[in-house]
Formats: structure tokens, sequence, C-alpha cells
């Protein structure tokens, strides 16, 4: 969608152009609120802006639209199709680092009561199991943090391909 259009649009219509970058309802709801936007950058900006307050609830909140990594998210909605395509190099590793990923994913859960959350785009899948092995060290606290930090690069990265 062109700013100008997110701009111009209906609060419904403008929060649905957006809902599929992070399934936090307060995240969208202030962005919606804020336009308009002068240009691209102040939008990417208090979107950020508006991620740094972000706690355990949110993380929380989000996490029930994100799939396992490795796993291939189900469902045709716009979210299920950003994360399959975000998680492509899991979908093509070989059968050892799908099992490794999936026994870590049972680790993680196992251990912070939560999926594991990275930017996948970008990253290859031995990328993505190294930062699962990384990040079950760390304690509730640190990786709580580290969570956040990367849904914040999720949500910016979607919001930044979406509105143009």
């Amino acid at each position: 969608m062109e700013l100008t259009t997110f701009n111009q649009a209906e609060t419904e219509q403008a929060r649905q152009a957006i809902a599929h970058c992070v399934a936090i309802a307060g995240w969208q709801q202030a962005l919606v609120a804020a336009r308009p936007f002068a240009d691209t950058d102040a939008l990417y900006r208090r979107a950020e802006q508006l991620t740094l307050n972000w706690q355990a609830d949110d993380l929380r909140q989000a996490l029930s639209a994100h799939p396992r990594i490795g796993e291939n998210a189900a469902g045709a909605h716009r979210e299920a199709a950003l994360s399959r395509r975000e998680q492509s190099a899991m979908q093509q590793a070989d059968a050892a680092l799908q099992q490794a990923m999936q026994a870590g994913n049972q680790r993680y859960e196992q251990r912070f009561g939560r999926v594991f959350l990275i930017r996948a785009k970008g990253r290859s899948g031995e990328q993505m199991l190294a930062e699962l092995q990384r990040r079950l060290n760390n304690d509730a606290e640190t990786e709580q943090q580290e969570a956040l930090t990367q849904l914040r690069e999720i949500t910016l990265l979607r919001l930044k391909e979406s509105i143009t």
C-alpha cells in the first residue's frame, strides 16, 4: 500500500493494512491514530518508537500468530504466508537440521514457556539453529528482551514491505 492510501484510509482499513506486521492490537491502533505521516521515514520512526515499550504481555499477544521455526505456518491469511516466505531457509533444510530445530524448539518451549522467535528473513537454517542453541543459555529476563528485539525487527521489516 502506498503511504498516501494508508494516510487516507478509514481507521479499520488502515489497521487491517498493518495487522499482519504484528498481532499487538495496541500497536496497530496507536500507529493508525498517529496518521497522517509526512513520509515513510516518519511512519517507520513512529512505528519503531511504539515498539520500545513492549513488555511480556505484548510478546505473548504477538506470539499467538507466530508458528514454530521450521514448521509450516497453516492457513491462508497474510501472517501465515509471510511466515512461510520468511522461513523458507528452514523449509529447504535437510532432515537432520529440521529435526535438530524441532528438538530445540521443544527445549526452548519447556524452558521459557513460549515459541522461539527469531527474525528468519536473511538467515540460513544453520544460523537460526545456532541462535536457538545460544539463546537456550539465557536467563528468563535476557531471553524476553532478545525475543522482543526479534519481534521489533520482524514487525518493522513487514511494515517496510507493506507501506511504501
